[in-house]
């Protein structure tokens, strides 16, 4: 038997501890024994057991809370929306058109008070000079805008003692009357009716005829300056399609509240003079 010396013996347990650190440097799982191994996967598979269980869980947690916040959102009546300022006279909070009331105005005569002299004047400062006869007219119709068919008013048929022209600021207040009566009536949702017009301009020999028959007419009148028109308010001109369906009727008194209603907001404006003439059953009207 061979007989290993002790320098030998030293050297040779230093190479194999310095390939032992080396193997377990490059293999460190050669260290754990094979129960330790198993046991030690086993711990693994448990904690990552306990972590799906754990996400699960949260993630149904969470479902659950969403749903409890649902049912809690929709129990509870939803707030009405703030109006934006005040509310609107033509429309609800949901878009849909209000139907406005008629109030028409406290007393026709008091609303409307302006006489014969009051309205001169504003005839003078806006006017043309009076009209002689038809024949002067027809030479001054370069100063005169014609007023005939408009689809915001209508001319009488019946109207004799009148030329149909007018100084076009007077034209002007006449289509702006019109069509704010449109305007009121769809508001207030009641068929469409136009007003109609009985006397515009007039010739100092129109009123001469005139004041022959009708005690009540004035020589000096507004009409003759062709800023001054009379819209009655016991008829008015139906708005309807003749191959539809019959529109409904519309009492005259209706119609005649909104009328005055319109009526006093262009005076209240500056914008016209009138008065309300109880036997010729009309409006007089002069520009402003």
């Amino acid at each position: 038997m061979m007989k290993i010396s002790p320098k030998r013996y030293t050297q040779a347990f230093g190479v194999a501890v310095v390939l032992l650190a080396m193997l377990r440097c490059t293999h460190p799982e050669l260290a754990f024994a094979p129960a330790e191994k198993s046991v030690s996967q086993a711990d693994s598979a448990v904690v990552a057991d306990s972590l799906a269980a754990s996400d699960s869980l949260r993630t149904e947690l969470a479902a659950q809370s969403a749903a409890i916040s649902r049912k809690e959102v929709a129990s509870v009546p939803a707030a009405a929306p703030k109006p934006l300022g005040r509310p609107s006279r033509f429309f609800a909070a949901d878009g849909t058109p209000v139907k406005n009331r008629i109030y028409s105005v406290p007393h026709f005569g008091n609303t409307f008070p302006d006489q014969n002299d009051v309205q001169l004047v504003a005839a003078a400062r806006y006017g043309v000079k009076a009209v002689v006869d038809r024949a002067d007219a027809e030479r001054r119709k370069s100063e005169l805008v014609y007023v005939g068919s408009n689809p915001f008013y209508h001319i009488d048929s019946r109207m004799r003692s009148s030329i149909p022209y007018l100084v076009p600021r007077a034209a002007i207040l006449l289509q702006d009357i019109g069509r704010s009566f449109f305007d009121s009536l769809q508001t207030k949702q009641i068929p469409l009716h136009k007003v109609i017009v009985t006397s515009v301009l007039r010739s100092k020999a129109d009123v001469e005829k005139l004041r022959r028959r009708n005690s009540n007419a004035t020589e000096n009148s507004c009409h003759l300056y062709g800023t001054t028109f009379d819209i009655c308010y016991n008829r008015y001109h139906t708005v309807e399609d003749p191959d539809g369906p019959r529109r409904r009727q519309v009492r005259n008194d209706s119609l005649k509240w909104v009328l005055s209603e319109v009526l006093r907001d262009m005076r209240e404006k500056k914008r016209c003079l009138v008065k309300y003439e109880v036997k010729q059953g009309c409006f007089h009207i002069t520009v402003n």
